[in-house]
């Protein structure tokens, strides 16, 4: 499956890596397995089979909750781009009841993470490729 197989191992490549350059790479790398994956969603969404969450949406679901829990604050990816299909989705999935009920608090994330970030807070390399 794409997220087992792309997503998960490119979200710990941008995680881990301590490299600004190679931060950039991985993450340009994990935007493409996001991309490739949305590539076959139905197009208005906002889930990813339609209006209704479904099993993609459950199994990408803790994925995209770490990009903005995790990544964000120590590897300053930005948010989707309002108005985008990205953003649609990953609005949709956080919002939704059931994945917010067994959501964890961003504190909790941070402090899982750091020591796979190596602490280092504030990269912006989603921002230098246009993520």
């Amino acid at each position: 499956m794409q997220i087992n197989r792309n997503i998960v191992p490119n979200f710990y490549r941008v995680l881990q890596e301590q490299d600004p350059e190679k931060q950039i790479e991985n993450t340009k790398e994990l935007q493409n397995a996001f991309d490739k994956l949305l590539a076959a969603a139905h197009p208005d969404g906002p889930f990813f089979m339609g209006s209704q969450m479904s099993f993609v949406d459950v199994q990408a679901a803790p994925w995209v909750i770490r990009l903005r829990r995790v990544l964000t604050p120590y590897r300053g990816l930005p948010d989707a781009e309002a108005g985008t299909r990205w953003a649609s989705w990953v609005d949709a999935i956080d919002a939704n009841e059931h994945v917010r009920a067994t959501t964890s608090s961003d504190e909790l994330y941070l402090d899982s993470y750091a020591r796979y970030a190596g602490k280092s807070l504030g990269r912006d390399p989603g921002k230098e490729v246009g993520y």
